[in-house]
């Protein structure tokens, strides 16, 4: 971006504008607003203290915030120019201005402040989810298609989760934008209600989503056909548990000498016996059980 934009001050109660000045160096919207706001302020002090203003171009200086002088232009002919006779003078009226502002979508500052403000979350993740709007349209789709039991707060951040994290993972591994995703966003809610209700764990669930996002099956039918749905059945759990309790000894031994990490160990001995799929929750609760007996 790349902008010179010509300035001028008219005093109150009178008809012909002062000198003009052309500012160059802006290569922002807001360096343009910054420049023309302090130019306009400068030129002003300049009349009140009864001094001539100069036509000429002057330079912004983005990091110091002011405008200086490059050179000097008396003519019209300096800056080769000649008025446009096919351009009539425009006019916006503030009802036009306001039409056009009501048929704005929403911004991505207010967005961002609304999403924390409404949906409790962090400002790191609202501001990378608002980077592009169709990921902050998903978004909020998925927060609202949701059917669990989880608060809309803590639904809102476990969406923001997958999204900045596995979604954006795959989604850069295809190079593919968000609105090419197989995944629809009630789908990712489907996926966090199985979550919520305990049938399927948090490692499973990056399986599944991959499945999903490759080839845009739900979560059910995924987990039906890989047979990936959490055990939390205590009878089913047991037998597991007594076979790695019994095949490391070393472990337990461990335990019962007052090494409370050894229970680390084997929680991940039963949950390579059952291929992630048992619940950790249940299986910690079952194991310090079986120990302290």
């Amino acid at each position: 971006f790349r902008c010179d934009a010509n300035i001028s001050i008219r005093p109150a109660c009178t008809t012909k504008f002062l000198t003009k000045v052309e500012v160059k160096n802006m290569n922002s919207f807001k360096a343009v607003y910054r420049a023309l706001e302090y130019e306009e302020q400068r030129q002003r002090k300049g009349v009140d203290a009864g001094e001539r203003l100069e036509q000429e171009t002057r330079g912004w200086v983005d990091d110091k915030g002011i405008t200086v002088s490059q050179r000097s232009k008396e003519h019209a002919h300096d800056y080769r120019y000649f008025p446009e006779p096919d351009l009539p003078p425009l006019a916006i009226s503030r009802e036009r201005v306001e039409q056009i502002r009501s048929r704005l979508p929403e911004l991505p500052e207010a967005k961002r402040q609304r999403l924390v403000e409404q949906y409790g979350l962090p400002a790191y993740d609202a501001d990378l989810i608002t980077t592009s709007r169709a990921m902050a349209d998903y978004f909020e789709a998925a927060v609202s298609a949701g059917k669990g039991a989880a608060p809309e707060g803590s639904r809102a951040k476990a969406v923001s989760n997958w999204l900045l994290g596995e979604f954006s993972r795959l989604l850069n591994a295809e190079d593919i934008e968000v609105q090419q995703a197989k995944v629809s966003p009630a789908q990712l809610a489907e996926m966090l209600d199985v979550v919520d209700r305990g049938t399927l764990s948090i490692t499973m669930a990056k399986k599944v989503f991959e499945e999903m996002f490759r080839s845009g099956k739900p979560a059910s039918q995924v987990i039906g056909e890989q047979g990936l749905t959490q055990i939390s059945e205590s009878g089913e759990l047991e037998g597991k548990i007594a076979e790695v309790l019994a095949g490391n000894p070393r472990a337990v031994a461990d335990f019962k000498a007052g090494k409370e990490t050894a229970i680390g160990f084997l929680m991940g001995q039963v949950m390579k016996a059952t291929k992630g799929r048992a619940n950790p929750a249940v299986v910690r609760e079952l194991l310090k059980k079986k120990l302290e007996q």
